[in-house]
């Protein structure tokens, strides 16, 4: 391309090339994840077209959706062409892409093991960059009523009120919790911080005759079990 010389914009691009007339023709499932992409943000820049720049946007995360999730609406405007409308957008829809991944989860009605919880959470907090700690509010066949977001730290730690906790079990009637919190650092193995809050969880539960059922630590795609682990 001669220096100077303004890329096309998509009206430009072939019609058979155009992220909108090749989904009405050959279906939404042949576009790759940038002309997904710039179908919603609608526009490029003056020097390159909608798909160029989410090409762009998406190769500084690897192409990889999850990673592109985990961008704030900041980190998007920091691309030239990307403002907060846009970049507002993009998080929408990444946001959207996270909900759909849990439906069939949520669809799970009792906890069996600490898999389930696991598949449950995931999720949730696969993507976190802070530490998030729910609560899962069960019935007494371990059948699900609710979940409680019930403490948001920072990248190493969070701080969870362990009366919090009793309120959301008592107001749902549960008669059985599981908690859940992420480590952001993708190494699952509980901190002194978290076998204290495992410790003082379950001898509140003892007090309130509610079933402690496990805690579970989220780093990725593993994750750690006290009850697995007979703690």
């Amino acid at each position: 391309m001669e220096e100077g010389r303004l890329k096309r914009t998509i009206k430009e691009m072939p019609l058979d090339e155009r992220p909108r007339e090749k989904a009405m023709k050959n279906g939404i499932q042949t576009l790759s994840n940038s002309e997904l992409m710039a179908i919603l943000i609608g526009s490029g820049t003056p020097d390159e077209t909608a798909v160029e720049l989410m090409r762009k946007v998406l190769a500084s995360c690897g192409d990889s959706i999850a990673r592109l999730s985990r961008l704030t609406v900041d980190d998007l405007c920091l691309f030239k062409g990307i403002g907060p409308a846009k970049a507002l957008t993009i998080v929408a829809a990444c946001e959207l892409w996270k909900r759909r991944e849990g439906d069939d989860i949520t669809r799970t009605k009792y906890i069996r093991s600490s898999l389930d919880l696991f598949e449950y959470f995931h999720p949730k907090l696969c993507d976190e960059n802070v530490e998030h700690c729910y609560a899962l509010l069960l019935n007494s066949k371990n059948g699900i009523i609710d979940s409680a977001l019930i403490g948001r730290g920072g990248l190493t730690a969070t701080v969870v009120d362990i009366r919090l906790v009793m309120r959301e079990a008592l107001v749902k009637h549960a008669t059985a919790i599981a908690i859940c919190h992420n480590h952001p650092s993708g190494n699952p193995q509980p901190s002194r911080e978290d076998n204290e809050l495992t410790k003082n969880l379950r001898e509140a539960c003892k007090v309130m005759n509610i079933r402690f059922l496990d805690h579970i630590i989220v780093a990725g795609d593993r994750y750690y079990s006290y009850n697995d682990e007979g703690l």
